[in-house]
């Protein structure tokens, strides 16, 4: 009997650590694929970088210049797209956790939400374009890129503040609300405070998402060529992810325009990873705040 029960326990952890082992090998491939496409990127975009590069418009069929406009509308689309989508999610994730009943509805409004979030962008572009540009009549702009890409952006900011709402556990409601607090009171002073790490952490991985998109832009504001910065909400603007796919796929010199393609590719990455690093640092304020 001992015996077999050895042989039983040396057979499970052979098992296990075979288990392990393939998981390790999985994780560890995925790293170095990763590695591998940022540090082809890196390496192939560095040598373009150069004060001129980040401060100058593109001259000479965008065989030469800068990206400057490109990262300006690029900043003013995620800005527009946050002020859009960070109150109306923040708000709707707090009412489905807070203060709507639990019934067949909210678990339909949940489902709703989980399915526009897997919608392909270019169905919001789409969208946007039959919408914001021709039914509101607010044309080729930064206002209806910023819309359509805040829609875009909103599923995730619900999702976010719904599940940072529902981790808080229930005793912080209950304490609150035994010292006199409404629920509205309860909500802004205790919750929310404790809730904020993941809710701007959400938002601020939105941003990431929409400052790398293409096709909304491309039905909704995107241009080919500006030599100069937007000056209103109404005009048209140059993006990071539409230059990018202009400069690699379409110009007078494609041979001559691959060098500028790698290093908006670059720029692109650098934002990213400065959001997502701005995302960490905000949420270890928020934490130790809440502390």
């Amino acid at each position: 009997m001992d015996t077999q029960y050895s042989k039983y326990n040396k057979k499970k952890h052979f098992v296990q650590a075979v288990m392990f082992t393939i998981f390790r090998l999985f994780s560890y491939s995925i790293a170095v694929i990763l590695f591998c496409i940022l540090g082809f990127i890196l390496v192939k975009g560095f040598h373009t970088i150069s004060w001129e590069f980040i401060t100058e418009a593109p001259a000479n069929g965008m065989t030469k210049g800068g990206i400057w406009p490109a990262i300006v509308g690029t900043c003013c689309l995620m800005l527009g797209s946050a002020v859009f989508s960070f109150p109306i999610g923040v708000i709707s994730g707090i009412y489905m956790n807070e203060y709507a009943p639990k019934g067949k509805l909210v678990n339909f409004i949940r489902m709703m939400t989980n399915n526009l979030a897997g919608i392909p962008s270019i169905v919001f572009g789409l969208f946007g374009m039959a919408f914001f540009v021709n039914y509101l009549e607010f044309g080729d702009s930064i206002l209806a890129g910023s819309l359509t890409l805040g829609l875009l952006a909103l599923p995730i900011v619900i999702r976010t503040t719904e599940e940072a709402f529902k981790d808080i556990p229930n005793s912080f409601r209950e304490g609150s609300q035994a010292l006199g607090a409404t629920k509205a009171q309860t909500i802004w002073k205790v919750l929310l405070p404790s809730a904020m790490p993941r809710v701007i952490t959400g938002l601020i991985l939105s941003l990431g998402r929409v400052s790398g998109e293409t096709a909304p832009i491309l039905f909704t504001c995107a241009a080919y060529f500006l030599p100069h910065l937007p000056q209103s909400i109404f005009d048209q603007c140059m993006a990071l992810p539409y230059h990018l796919y202009v400069v690699a796929t379409s110009g007078t010199d494609i041979e001559a325009q691959l060098p500028i393609a790698y290093g908006t590719a670059f720029v692109l990455i650098v934002i990213v990873l400065l959001m997502n690093m701005t995302a960490n640092f905000i949420r270890r304020f928020f934490v130790q705040k809440t502390r």
